[in-house]
């Protein structure tokens, strides 16, 4: 007599249960990089430039002149992309996707009726995305370090208003890979708003106490006014060869490779 068998036949990426749970991690991780490359790829996006910046900056509080002026640098960018002569999106404005200097460089994009991407995470204090990223480039990320690497996996350059400790974060994870060799290309950094940087951080003083050497204070400039941001970044960016795909930043085989 034949026997039914009770077990249960869904396909494994089907399986809602499994996805979401402890043995599903992996997966989970894969597609936080699979779904963005997916969506730049159709959306024809070559490379960025990163804003990072606190998400308690407003346009009308104490320090409002760091919003306004990200958001003008996000539009003087966006209007020299938009004039390159190119059949991808070159050099898109690029930011974390909340409040604050991700929203002014959003903004700053649209101004200039550009697209802007938006790098959101999840958060217990939900952070929710601004309303000027471009939708089709609004994305969603559980984990800090996938959204990390896409930060830095498509950037040109980046630019770092007063943050805290996500900032920080941000900012610290891009020098060690530029000081250590490991990235196949230079990525120009701007510290923008000099007096709170070197109020923040003494680099004087890492240097001092060998804890850098002096020459890794190259690894970054200083701006306090837009136009003059703008002018280091252009001029700094190193321009590859445009493609059609999106232009990665690899990391080098050898840390002591020329």
């Amino acid at each position: 007599m034949a026997t039914h068998d009770s077990g249960d036949h869904r396909l494994a990426y089907q399986d809602d249960a499994f996805l979401n749970g402890e043995d599903g991690r992996p997966v989970r991780i894969l597609a936080e990089y699979l779904e963005p490359l997916q969506r730049f790829r159709r959306a024809n996006v070559h490379e960025t430039i990163v804003f990072f910046g606190s998400a308690r900056l407003s346009h009308d509080g104490p320090m409002a002149r760091y919003y306004n002026d990200a958001r003008e640098l996000a539009r003087l960018i966006t209007v020299w992309s938009k004039s390159l002569s190119s059949h991808t999106h070159r050099y898109v404005v690029c930011s974390g996707g909340g409040g604050g200097i991700m929203e002014a460089a959003n903004r700053g994009a649209a101004d200039a009726a550009g697209q802007s991407i938006g790098l959101n995470i999840s958060l217990p204090r939900e952070q929710r995305p601004n309303p000027y990223v471009t939708r089709s480039l609004s994305f969603e990320f559980h984990y800090f370090f996938m959204r990390k690497l896409w930060f830095a996996h498509l950037a040109r350059a980046l630019i770092v208003f007063p943050g805290g400790f996500g900032t920080l974060d941000e900012l610290t994870e891009i020098l060690t890979l530029a000081q250590t060799r490991k990235l196949e290309r230079p990525i120009p950094v701007i510290l923008y708003g000099s007096s709170y940087w070197k109020e923040i951080i003494n680099f004087d003083a890492l240097v001092k106490h060998g804890m850098i050497d002096a020459k890794d204070l190259g690894l970054f400039d200083y701006a306090d006014e837009p136009r003059r941001a703008f002018e280091q970044l252009t001029s700094k960016i190193q321009k590859g060869p445009d493609d059609g795909a999106p232009s990665f930043t690899h990391s080098r085989t050898h840390a002591s490779s020329p």
